[in-house]
């Protein structure tokens, strides 16, 4: 007979979580192409993901969004493919491709069958080393941008979101602009230019491939020679030049006639992931706004109601980051939701309780070797060690180094981090409804940017 439980008390947890990820083999292939293989032998497939640092920013001036359109455009056809039959040789064997650009770099990935691992790797190859980079499809994509870019401008989280980045990161800077980049800058591009990047920038020599699967090293560097090391190194990749701003407590706001919400955006500039600050920051985090029960969304949706919620969090890329908190709010509630935003951050200054790192710090531990479940899963996180610049024995030091934390480490990381008279307030909404509010504020001026954070 089971026994009847108490079901008004939580279960509490049991036991010690311990996580150790397979060991991280690295070797390079004979074009120098660098490689971080993890063995993972539970399903007969392999993923990869191929990192290049050649991401939006290393665009020029005048040509943003030109690394994303390349990316668009690399795999419309290759060798005695076209597109579609490209997309056809992949899914006849159960293969799947893909290529997206971000800020710091362009990544390819792909997942196989073990038993089709040869003719995948065939394929992407192809991809690599034959690409048509023809002016129809250069054009056909350079039109689904610049669509894009349209539909965008009538979504005023994205305007808010593209604009945060502007101001935050000021002119000039690398960050600073949309990985799609402005419709007058795509205008400029011609497919001379795609091919340049393909030439100068997309190449080994500033890339890493990262494999996950049923292979063995042995084997899998056989195969990788086999197909790819014809891929050649063919110029010195220079880095950007980095271009920080001084933040100041500055209020601004994006007209959008007859919003009914508000979109909110707070935050300034940070330190860069790989800073020794990194764990106390993001359990400082967690609890200012970071999860359902944190700070902020306890204040702004289950006290006050003003919102479904509102999170905050540090956005890390290589060289920057940025700390923000997100929030919708109806636009009546602009001023108020700002107020209360403000005041949980100023808080901060008086430190965390014990009860809440405990929460925050279990939350994130007993969750944290469901990170690396899937195959995806694992390459992901991998790459991190690529753009970080990360120690390999990281993941597994991961959980260590959460526990060897003290409350003292993260109040510092609090008073050290997050800047009350260093913020951004951006709202994207009705000029009608929210210039009042904002004015009433009293905390600077109201700035008026255009949607992309142009002032």
């Amino acid at each position: 007979m089971v026994e009847d439980l108490d079901r008004s008390k939580k279960p509490a947890p049991t036991g010690e979580i311990k996580f150790k990820l397979p060991q991280i083999e690295r070797f390079k292939l004979k074009n120098n192409l660098k490689v971080l293989f993890v063995r993972k032998e539970n399903l007969p497939l392999l993923r990869f993901n191929l990192i290049s640092e050649s991401g939006s920013k290393i665009d020029p001036l005048e040509k943003k969004g030109l690394a994303n359109l390349f990316t668009m455009v690399l795999d419309e056809g290759a060798g005695k493919f076209n597109a579609i039959e490209l997309s056809e040789e992949f899914d006849v064997i159960g293969s799947r491709f893909g290529i997206n650009c971000f800020n710091d770099n362009i990544r390819l990935t792909l997942q196989a069958l073990t038993e089709n691992l040869d003719r995948s790797l065939e394929l992407f190859g192809t991809i690599l080393l034959q690409p048509h980079l023809d002016e129809k499809s250069f054009e056909r994509e350079r039109r689904k941008i610049l669509t894009s870019i349209q539909q965008l401008q009538d979504s005023p989280e994205d305007i808010a979101d593209i604009a945060f980045d502007k101001l935050v990161f000021g002119e000039g800077n690398p960050y600073a602009y949309p990985v799609f980049g402005y419709k007058d800058d795509i205008n400029n591009i011609s497919i001379g230019d795609i091919r340049s990047i393909y030439e100068n920038n997309f190449d080994p020599a500033n890339s890493t491939l990262v494999v996950v699967g049923d292979s063995t090293c042995q084997e899998l560097e056989e195969k990788l020679n086999n197909y790819l090391s014809s891929w050649k190194s063919t110029a010195q990749i220079k880095e950007p030049e980095k271009i920080t701003k001084e933040g100041k407590l500055s209020v601004y706001l994006i007209h959008k006639e007859g919003s009914v919400q508000s979109e909110i955006r707070i935050g300034h500039l940070s330190g860069k992931r790989n800073g020794k600050e990194f764990f106390a920051k993001h359990l400082l985090n967690l609890i200012i706004g970071g999860q359902f029960s944190s700070r902020i969304n306890l204040n702004l949706r289950e006290d006050k109601g003003y919102t479904y919620g509102a999170t905050s969090r540090f956005n890390y890329l290589k060289e920057a980051s940025q700390f923000l908190v997100s929030t919708s709010v109806g636009s009546e509630n602009t001023g108020n939701a700002i107020k209360e935003i403000l005041k949980e951050l100023k808080k901060i200054e008086n430190g965390v309780t014990d009860t809440e790192l405990d929460f925050a710090r279990s939350s994130v531990i007993r969750r944290y070797p469901g990170n690396f479940e899937t195959h995806g899963q694992i390459t992901t996180n991998l790459a991190s060690l690529v753009l970080y610049s990360l120690p390999d024995n990281y993941f597994d030091t991961y959980i260590d180094s959460l526990n060897s934390l003290k409350i003292e480490d993260v109040n510092k990381a609090g008073l050290e981090n997050i800047h009350p008279d260093r913020l951004s307030i951006l709202v994207v909404g009705d000029k009608n409804s929210v210039l009042k509010q904002l004015k009433e504020l009293n905390i600077s001026e109201v700035i008026e940017p255009d949607i992309w954070g142009k002032v």
